[in-house]
């Protein structure tokens, strides 16, 4: 394994996170299993080309990023009725034996070494619980990263025949010298009959580096929806994933992103069907301009048995410079022959002869090049049903468009 372990990370010092918590010992040996299963694994994958990783995370020093017993956050949680958003310690405390059934459930503690670290080391954790034929609409979570390094991790349990609209903001507050580095875990578990929509709004600080995982599993008629807006960072690692175990389940993964000067996004959407008469949507689309660069992977998975599958993806990127770079690998994984499936990914510049059109009707070139870019995030937006979300989305595009 080509990644340096940290020669700063000891059974002492996540011992420590872990009773500063107060969590029982079933966590704290999750976490020392999760610290010790560091030297083994791999970093998360990437797209690779012979010669060439599209992103690399195994350069980065890991060691001066990350600071294992220093972290400060400003966390706000706005609750719903008969909804619980809770700390991590409060939610321990009330709803011990639902973590312990869920926690890692979702998302495997060890399934790279990125993941294995924020298990270690998370100090930042809320739990929602939404408790059976609840509807709730206003979950709120914001997350101020004040520290060198954050690590948080987010359990939502949804039972059966509930809903739920969570967001989440994700931005930094005070000014350190240096790089950052963030990193976040979501897991949720989508009862029978049950709705979950969960929305995102990354905006970071030019320097930090960004890993996130986002994976969700569902019941019979379950329904989950993702919405991830990125925009900050110098590097983003983001995968929004979800398996589809219920029949009749569905799952949209909408996805919007803005690169400008030297920034690296790589983000991917993966959704397995394993149930019968299941629905995916997977719709993306970004802006870069400057020097960035992005990388996007859709990867739809269709199961033995999920039979009457509906599946689709799209995903589509706008270079506003010639010095911006873009890939994207769309890929249909099918065993089952009763499938409905398609995918596509494009990736281009400003249209000459749109720009040309709104020229000559004496709009300023950079008027218009805003108005085309703006109209270019449309199709993503109107499928972001969560009003704050779509508003706040729109704000960051047009001051990004400003600068």
């Amino acid at each position: 394994m080509s990644t340096q372990i940290h020669a700063n990370l000891t059974e002492e010092q996540v011992t420590e996170i872990s009773e500063s918590l107060d969590e029982p010992e079933w966590l704290l040996e999750t976490r020392l299993e999760a610290l010790e299963a560091l030297e083994g694994l791999e970093m998360p994958d990437v797209i690779r080309t012979p010669g060439r990783d599209w992103t690399n995370l195994a350069s980065l020093d890991y060691e001066q990023l990350v600071d294992p017993l220093e972290w400060a956050q400003e966390k706000d949680r706005v609750d719903a009725a008969d909804v619980d958003v809770l700390a991590w310690e409060d939610a321990l405390d009330e709803h011990g034996d639902l973590i312990q059934e869920h926690f890692g459930s979702v998302v495997d503690p060890q399934r790279n070494y990125l993941t294995a670290l924020s298990t270690a080391l998370f100090s930042a954790g809320t739990v929602v619980y939404v408790p059976a034929g609840v509807v709730a609409e206003d979950v709120k979570i914001r997350t101020r990263m004040n520290s060198r390094s954050l690590f948080n991790y987010t359990l939502v349990i949804a039972e059966e025949s509930s809903s739920v609209t969570i967001l989440e903001r994700q931005s930094t507050g005070e000014e350190l010298d240096g790089n950052r580095y963030y990193s976040g875990v979501v897991e949720a578990v989508v009862g029978e009959n049950a709705h979950v929509q969960y929305g995102t709004l990354q905006n970071l600080s030019a320097e930090t580096y960004n890993y996130q995982v986002k994976r969700g599993h569902t019941g019979q008629y379950g329904r989950l929806n993702w919405i991830e807006g990125n925009v900050g960072t110098r590097m983003t690692k983001s995968s929004v994933e979800t398996r589809l175990l219920g029949d009749s389940s569905e799952s949209k993964i909408v996805g919007a992103f803005f690169g400008h000067e030297d920034q690296h996004i790589d983000i991917a959407s993966r959704v397995w069907h394993e149930g019968a008469h299941t629905t995916a949507d997977l719709v993306t689309r970004g802006v870069l301009n400057d020097e960035a660069r992005s990388v996007y992977e859709g990867v739809q998975d269709v199961g033995r048995d999920a039979w009457d599958t509906n599946s689709y993806q799209r995903e589509s990127t706008l270079m506003l410079s010639d010095e911006s770079e873009a890939d994207a690998s769309p890929k249909l994984i099918i065993n089952n022959h009763d499938t409905e499936a398609s995918h596509s990914a494009t990736v281009g510049q400003v249209d000459a002869e749109d720009l040309l059109y709104m020229t000559s009707r004496s709009i300023p070139e950079d008027v218009a090049v805003n108005m085309l870019v703006e109209g270019f995030f449309v199709p993503v937006l109107e499928e972001v049903e969560v009003d704050e979300l779509r508003d706040d989305l729109e704000d960051l595009i047009a001051q990004r468009l400003r600068h």
